[in-house]
């Protein structure tokens, strides 16, 4: 089993012993660090982190692991379900969240999958950012009270908004496009 710990997140093979592996352990954790970094950064009321995830075996699981850690420590998770990595980092900036989660491996196996983080503008954490979401997450947990925990919201919408966002551009011809018959296709799946 494998486990790398990054800037970006943590991806690893699923399963095996905690730190071995990308086990429901290490998963919250992670999750947990980036729930103090976010409120450490935004001293905001509410903060909300969006979440999308490629096709991947594992990527249902998860997700319910972050959406629960995320909820549990009193932040707001809007859902994207299945959707393309530019779409989530797309989605951040159009829910104006504070951050969001990328389940995906990209061309690894598919007992591979990682939680790749994203800062308030849709992009990848720092360097800094990253080491501070690492730290946070080997501290000691604490969750809040029932009256604290995070809303969930599900918005499976993200790529058909992305989409809309590309054909509304100044650049794009879609008169052209249709005109010649022609049909625009994304692949979503990462």
């Amino acid at each position: 089993m494998t486990l790398i710990k990054s800037i970006s997140g943590i991806r690893g093979t699923i399963g095996g012993n905690p730190g071995e592996g990308l086990t429901p352990i290490d998963i919250m954790n992670i999750s947990y660090g980036y729930s103090c970094f976010l409120k450490e950064k935004h001293k905001t009321s509410r903060i909300k982190v969006v979440i999308g995830r490629d096709a991947r075996i594992s990527g249902d699981m998860v997700n319910k692991i972050i959406t629960a850690t995320l909820q549990s420590t009193g932040i707001d998770v809007i859902d994207g379900g299945l959707c393309s990595t530019p779409s989530t980092g797309i989605a951040v900036k159009d829910y104006k969240a504070q951050g969001g989660i990328i389940i995906t491996a990209s061309h690894n196996p598919k007992n591979w999958n990682a939680l790749k983080l994203l800062n308030e503008n849709g992009e990848f954490l720092s360097d800094s950012d990253g080491k501070k979401v690492l730290k946070f997450s080997d501290d000691k947990k604490r969750f809040e009270t029932i009256d604290k925990i995070g809303e969930y919201y599900k918005d499976e919408n993200f790529t058909i908004n992305h989409i809309e966002k590309i054909l509304s551009l100044s650049l794009v011809d879609t008169a052209a496009i249709s005109k010649a018959g022609l049909t625009v296709a994304v692949d979503a799946i990462n």
